[in-house]
Order: C-alpha cells, then sequence, then structure tokens
C-alpha cells in the first residue's frame, strides 16, 4: 500500500513539474517572446507589396503628351484553383487574343502556374476577374505618343524602368512619385489573397510638367535640319528656337552621327562673324566709335603687322576697296574693317562684352552635361594677335543656346535671360506647382546700343547683306551670317568648315531668336549665307503656314520683304537725273507689282499655306484637311501682302 502510495505521489510530482514548465514555458512564448513569435506568424501568412506611382507626363506648351505612363496588366491562372475551365479558356482566348488549344491544355493539365506578360489593358482583363484561380497584376508603362519627336529632349528609361537621359533624368525629382505598400495575405500553401482593408499607404503619382517646346515648331525644326544635311552633304548641324522677352525654348534639333545627345547644349564651336556684332556693341557701349569713323576695306586683302614684328594676312569675301563704317562692315562681314575697330578696344573691354552676352559660362538650362563653352581670360590672350581673332569669331567657343541667347539680349534691349525648358509643374491634381518667369542675368547693353545692333542686323539680313536669302516676302527678318574653320583635336581641318546663321523673326519687334548651325556642308557652298540662311526662311514660312505654332499673330506688322541697303558711301556732289514724262499719259497704277495666287485646292492646309506665303502673301485658314476652295481664286492677281482665304475640309 505504501509503495502504492510513493508511485501516485512520485506521479502527482511529475504532473506538478510537468505543469509548471508548461506554464513557464507558456508565459517564456507569450509574454517574453511574444512580439517575436507574432512578427514570424505575420510574415508567414502576409507579404507586403510595393505599389508603384504613376509617373508624371510631359506636355508641349500647347498641351500635347510627348511622354505618358499607362497602366497595363499582367495575367496568371493557377489550374488547380479554376473551376469552369472551359469557359475561361474561351474567355481567355478571345480577351488576351492567345491561342485557345495550348490554353485549355495547360489547365486541363493540371500546371501549377501559366502567365501571359502582355502588356493587356484595363479593357482586355477586366472580364477575367470573374472567374476563379486568375490572378491579375497590374503595372505601368511609359509610352511615347510623338514618337521620336523632341526623343533628344525628352529622353527616356532604361530597362528597369530608371530615368536614363533627356528631361526625364534631369526632371525626375518632379516626375517619379512615391510609392504605396499593401498588405497580402498568404495561406499555408503560399497562395496570396488581396485585402484592401489592410492597406497601408496609396501610391502618390508624379507631378506633370508641360515644357515650353512647340511641338509643331519642334517638328518643323528637325524636318528642316534633315533636310539641310542631306543636301548640303554635311556631318550633322543644330537648330534652335527661343522666345526672346521670356527666354523659353521652343524647338531645339540636334543631329550628328552616332552621337544622342543634343549638341546646341553640349558642342562648342567658333561662332566666326556672327561675333562680329559684339564687338560691335564693346566698340558702340565704350564710345569708341560714331556713324562716321571708316577705314579701308583694302580691297579685301590686308597683311597686320604687330609690335613685335610678326604679320598676320587677312580676306575678305567681298572685296571692298574703298572706305567701310562699323555698320557696313558688318553688312558685308568684312574681316579686315573689324580687325582695324577692334584695335579701338583693349583685350578687357573686349573680354568684358563677350562675358557680358553670357560667353565662358554656363546658361543653366535644365537638361545635364551642358558646355560652358570656351573663353580664355584676357591675360592669357596673345599680344594683338586674340584681340583680332576674338573681333572676326575666333580663339573662343559657344554652343548654339549660347549664341541664341545672346542675340535674345538684343532683342530683348540688352537684357540677358536664363534659358528654360520648364514652363509649368502641376500637382496630381491639376495645381500649378511652379510657372516660369522670365529670369534676368544681367544688362548686357543698354537699350540704345540694342537698338543700334539691331539696325547693324538689318543692313546685314538687307539686299546687299551676306544674309539676304533668309528674307521672306512678307515680314522682315534681321540676322548675321556666319563662316567659321572647323577644329579637331585642337586643331583646323583644312576644308572643313560651320556655316550658321542668327536671326530675329520679325524685324519689328522680334518674337522669335532662330540659330542654324551646318557642321562640315559638302555640297552647294559652304558659306553661312548659302548653307543656313535658306533654312532660317524655309522655317519660318512652315512656322507662319502653321496656326499652331507660338507667334502672336496680332503683333505681325507688314514690312519690306528686303530690308533696305546700307549705302556704301556718300557722294560729294549730288546727281540729279532727268526726269521722263511719257506722252500720251499711262493710267495710275500705283507703281506696286502684283502677283498671282497659286492654286492650292487639293493639297494640306500646311502645304497650302506656305505655297501662298511664298509668293508674299498672308494666309487666313477656315476649317480642317484638305483645301477645297480659295478666294481668291488660283490665277487671280492681287498686291503684294493681300490676304488669300483658304476653306478647308
Amino acid at each position: 500500500m505504501a509503495r502504492a502510495r510513493a508511485r501516485i505521489g512520485l506521479l502527482q510530482a511529475s504532473l506538478a513539474v510537468g505543469l509548471v514548465a508548461v506554464v513557464v514555458r507558456a508565459a517564456q512564448v507569450q509574454i517574453i517572446q511574444g512580439k517575436r513569435w507574432a512578427a514570424e506568424a505575420e510574415q508567414s501568412r502576409t507579404e507586403v507589396e510595393r505599389l508603384e506611382a504613376r509617373r508624371g507626363t510631359l506636355y508641349d506648351r500647347n498641351g500635347l503628351p510627348l511622354a505618358v505612363t499607362q497602366e497595363f496588366y499582367r495575367v496568371g491562372i493557377a489550374p488547380r484553383e479554376v473551376t469552369d475551365p472551359t469557359r475561361l479558356a474561351r474567355v481567355a482566348a478571345r480577351q488576351l487574343e492567345i491561342p485557345a488549344g495550348p490554353l485549355r491544355r495547360g489547365i486541363a493539365t493540371g500546371k501549377p502556374y501559366l502567365y501571359y506578360y502582355g502588356p493587356f489593358t484595363a479593357s482586355q482583363v477586366e472580364p477575367l476577374r470573374a472567374f476563379r484561380g486568375v490572378h491579375i497584376e497590374g503595372d505601368f508603362l511609359r509610352f511615347y505618343p510623338a514618337r521620336e519627336l523632341a526623343r533628344r529632349v525628352v529622353g527616356g528609361l532604361d530597362t528597369d524602368g530608371n530615368p536614363a537621359s533627356g528631361l526625364e533624368r534631369a526632371l525626375a525629382s518632379f516626375l517619379t512619385g512615391t510609392p504605396g505598400e499593401a498588405v497580402v495575405l498568404k495561406d499555408r500553401r503560399g497562395r496570396r489573397y488581396e485585402s484592401p482593408g489592410r492597406l497601408r499607404r496609396d501610391p502618390t503619382p508624379g507631378q506633370d510638367v508641360v515644357l515650353t517646346i512647340d511641338a509643331e515648331l519642334q517638328d518643323i525644326a528637325e524636318q528642316s535640319l534633315a533636310e539641310a544635311i542631306r543636301e548640303a552633304g554635311a556631318q550633322g548641324g543644330d537648330v534652335l528656337f527661343l522666345e526672346p522677352r521670356t527666354g523659353e525654348i521652343l524647338a531645339v534639333a540636334s543631329q550628328s552621327d552616332g552621337r544622342p545627345d543634343l549638341m546646341a547644349f553640349t558642342s562648342p564651336f567658333e561662332p566666326g562673324s556672327t561675333a562680329k556684332l559684339f564687338t560691335a556693341a564693346a566698340l558702340l557701349a565704350l564710345n569708341r566709335i560714331d556713324s562716321t569713323d571708316t577705314v579701308s576695306g583694302e580691297n579685301g586683302r590686308w597683311v597686320m603687322t604687330f609690335a613685335n614684328g610678326n604679320t598676320r594676312p587677312l580676306e575678305d569675301t567681298h572685296k571692298e576697296p574703298g572706305q567701310l563704317t562699323l555698320a557696313q562692315a558688318i553688312e558685308v562681314s568684312s574681316n579686315i574693317a573689324m580687325a582695324k575697330f577692334s584695335q579701338r578696344l583693349n583685350p578687357r573691354e573686349q573680354y568684358d562684352q563677350l562675358r557680358a552676352f553670357g560667353f565662358g559660362s554656363p546658361t543653366g538650362i535644365e537638361l545635364p552635361s551642358e558646355s560652358r563653352g570656351v573663353l580664355r581670360r584676357p591675360d592669357r590672350w596673345q599680344p594683338g594677335y586674340s584681340g583680332v581673332s576674338h573681333a572676326i569669331g575666333y580663339e573662343f567657343e559657344v554652343t548654339a543656346l549660347q549664341l541664341a541667347l545672346a542675340y535674345a539680349a538684343i532683342a530683348n534691349d540688352g537684357v540677358l535671360l536664363s534659358p528654360s525648358l520648364v514652363k509649368e509643374v502641376r500637382a496630381p491634381d491639376g495645381t500649378v506647382r511652379y510657372r516660369h518667369r522670365p529670369e534676368p542675368v544681367r544688362r548686357a547693353v543698354t537699350p540704345e546700343v540694342a537698338a543700334r545692333l539691331r539696325d547693324f542686323l538689318r543692313g546685314a539680313s538687307g539686299r546687299g547683306g551676306t544674309g539676304s536669302r533668309a528674307q521672306l516676302g512678307t515680314y522682315g527678318v534681321l540676322g548675321k551670317t556666319g563662316t567659321s574653320r572647323r577644329v579637331r583635336d585642337g586643331r583646323y581641318v583644312p576644308g572643313e568648315y560651320i556655316a550658321s546663321f542668327a536671326a530675329m523673326f520679325p524685324a519689328e519687334d522680334p518674337q522669335l531668336v532662330v540659330v542654324v548651325k551646318i557642321d562640315n556642308p559638302t555640297e552647294g557652298g559652304y558659306y553661312g549665307g548659302e548653307v543656313a540662311a535658306p533654312v532660317v526662311r524655309s522655317m519660318l514660312e512652315q512656322a507662319l503656314a502653321s496656326r499652331h505654332v507660338a507667334l502672336d499673330r496680332s503683333r505681325l506688322t507688314l514690312g519690306e520683304s528686303e530690308a533696305p541697303a546700307i549705302p556704301r558711301r556718300e557722294s560729294h556732289a549730288a546727281v540729279v537725273k532727268p526726269v521722263v514724262v511719257p506722252w500720251p499719259p499711262r493710267p495710275d497704277t500705283g507703281g506696286r507689282p502684283t502677283v498671282t495666287v497659286p492654286r492650292v485646292t487639293g493639297v494640306g492646309v500646311r502645304e497650302a499655306a506656305l505655297a501662298i506665303h511664298r509668293r508674299g502673301l498672308r494666309v487666313i485658314v477656315q476649317g480642317q484637311g484638305r483645301v477645297v476652295k480659295s478666294d481668291p481664286t488660283a490665277g487671280e492677281t492681287v498686291k503684294p501682302g493681300s490676304s488669300v482665304t483658304i476653306l478647308a475640309e
């Protein structure tokens, strides 16, 4: 009996010890280690999913989307979860546009998972949401509706969806949204179940950006540049349109073999004769010259002699035997006359004026890798020699953007502005977070000097000027040609040149500054007046022919088709010409020529407007599509500058 009691007592003690151990272990697990085990349990049955944010949209200045993020879907099918395989195979094959046979066999064989990448649209996957066993995953795809238009400006994403180039990269802080997080439940087999009630944080979409780019003008620039390079047999080139009152870039195009960057921002060149205007600015600003001062043109050939005995030959394409004023020197682009005038300036004065126009420093444009150009300090100039070189556009380098901004300062009464590619930044709800305002950098010259420089450009692009081929039939163009030798590896390349033209349009109250640069033209000449100036004319004609280009037509005033030439030399005695009176008297026709309205029926509005503009006439467009009628009709004669109404359907 005592032995039985001992066994019972031992059993009770063992049970008590076991119970105490269980209680202690339970307390350890639930109280001391409770948080750790709860976290592991939560992790085993839940999964945190990253919710991608929609990337912001890039628009042109008129609201045309250039880069858009669209949501797309991928579809997964778990055959073991499918309850109606026959109907699912039929609907999925129709909606996803995939073969029905392989889909039915895949479901019937009981494969663990069938995956279809797509991408599929929301309308394609919506009918599949009602089927068990179908798992739909959403994602985003970057799409460029304008395709290759302005792609060097817009840039793109890499294969992982990260910004890689252009404004996609430069504006990533605006365009990239904030991802969200969602908690997804899992069963013991690892199958996932969406749980909206467990959503932690919604993604925040990126901000939309409105660019200063005008898509229509950008298309004109890109096509015109490609055509000019092809016709000139050139190696590349740049075109840039700028609004001089705001600094906004309306269009920029670059083309070169094997280079994807915007060379208008990244590749400096010696500007040649387009820079003569800045030497003239220094002479006027410092009162080193007046309208009556002249120097000899030396009949196009002159040998300079320096204090150290060295010499330098200078030649002019347009040989001038007599005396030239500063205005006439710029009109005929005389290197000899500009070299002589520049000797009235010291290197520091020349350097300061070039710096005032923004050369030698970055402009601050939003795109990365901008070049600051090349402008050496005056203490590094070769005495006598470098001053002449800078006066005629050598020994310093500028980008097409810097050159456009300098000419814009002249158009803007002497105020240099910062450029911009961003017009607005908008929040996802449409609220405007940022709007571009003109940002003055400095005053480069006084308004009076700027007006004098514009008068010089009027002569340079008028009759007898080197840029006369840029003139339109209806509105005046101010501009200056440039022709410089190409540099490679620090040396001039024999027989290779850069042809350029910098212009303002219209001559009265300029709304556009245009710069065209053509690298190494090999066919049809290589001078800026032969190669680059006609490109400006063609682009402006196309811009006027388009109703959507950013031009305020209410500010356009008709002017002479060509600016009047500056008189070469004043005569010492007035010459009186005899007056011949015809008999019998002829009827008075007003002394004005007439032009014939071209036939434009059956062609597109833009092509028709271009043909009419080329006749020196104005256009009023009614409707869209192809032209069905014009008023006045084809063949009628009208005065230059008259309006022609075209009706399109």
